[in-house]
């Protein structure tokens, strides 16, 4: 499974996932058009439960609907196993890049998830480890576990907090004062084992401040965050903007790997460019930005292509 695994998560770009309501028609035919780089197709919290069972049944068509441009499709599935279960035999399908699992546990959550998605991989004549996970932390018990959790499966992909129901289990308001601290650590937990960080320094709740969100996204690019989920598509456009290295960068950082390489050939593994010192850490950073870049302008030209 390893290899189909790493496979699926090879230069996977999500600087922007919308949220969409899988049972409301007018959003989900409008997704394809929002420019996101994932869409996730909602079962849970905008679902009422009453809805949650005719919701399930329409992901597959959906999942075809909102991929239109290009964009990789996420199923947010209920976190209680008598609905995740369900969900999960609904949705797991060629149509489907991964799942989200809100609300997470524990690493045996994760596990147990994964495992009923091997099955119906299985059964469906599927690439066993083709399905992705993401997994958010929404819960004070849960945020002591980060690191286990993260490092819990093959499968994941992306991990981070959700901002809303973490402070609400806390018994605070959402802010970048209050989140700030377990956002960090959130992104730890996701670089220890080698997956993305997902999520915002504060609250992305609030999206008619479109200024303050951009200064928001900009901070947490800043401090790690690799992109961000979103619940409106007016916010679309600036996480793809503010996720993406600009020219600048790009430009400063194939220098300092074309001066590195010319001090090695002389013998050296560090030297002065524009007026600060290269070393390997600061290389490596900027073949970390080119390779961010390069899959950025990749799944770019793919949505384009459509």
């Amino acid at each position: 499974m390893s290899e189909i695994t790493e496979k699926a998560k090879a230069g996977l770009v999500l600087r922007s996932l919308l949220f969409v309501p899988a049972n409301i028609d007018k959003y989900v035919e409008k997704a394809h058009t929002r420019g996101a780089d994932a869409i996730i197709l909602d079962l849970e919290d905008s679902i009422a439960s009453s809805e949650k069972a005719m919701a399930r049944t329409l992901v597959t068509d959906a999942a075809k609907l909102v991929s239109r441009k290009g964009a990789d499709v996420f199923v947010r599935i209920n976190s209680p196993l008598r609905l995740a279960i369900p969900d999960l035999e609904a949705v797991i399908g060629h149509g489907i890049t991964g799942i989200t699992l809100p609300k997470c546990d524990g690493p045996g959550h994760v596990r147990l998830i994964a495992e009923a998605i091997s099955e119906l991989e299985a059964e469906r004549g599927m690439d066993v480890g083709s399905t992705i996970m993401s997994v958010r932390i929404e819960t004070a018990e849960a945020y002591f576990k980060m690191p286990e959790i993260a490092k819990s499966h093959e499968r994941i992909a992306g991990f981070g907090l959700g901002s809303e129901d973490f402070t609400l289990s806390i018994g605070v308001e959402p802010s970048t004062e209050t989140l700030l601290f377990p956002k960090q650590q959130s992104i730890i937990a996701a670089r220890a084992a080698g997956v993305l960080p997902m999520g915002l320094v504060s609250s992305g709740a609030d999206y008619t401040r479109l200024d303050e969100m951009r200064k928001i996204v900009k901070k947490s690019r800043r401090f790690g965050f690799s992109g961000s989920s979103c619940i409106h598509p007016a916010v679309v456009p600036i996480l793809n903007q503010e996720f993406t290295p600009n020219e600048g960068e790009i430009a400063k950082a194939r220098v300092i790997i074309d001066e590195f390489q010319k001090a090695i050939g002389a013998g050296r593994a560090s030297l002065e460019v524009d007026g600060k010192m290269v070393d390997y850490p600061v290389v490596y950073r900027a073949q970390n930005l080119i390779r961010i870049a390069d899959n950025i302008a990749k799944k770019e030209a793919a949505i384009e292509a459509d």
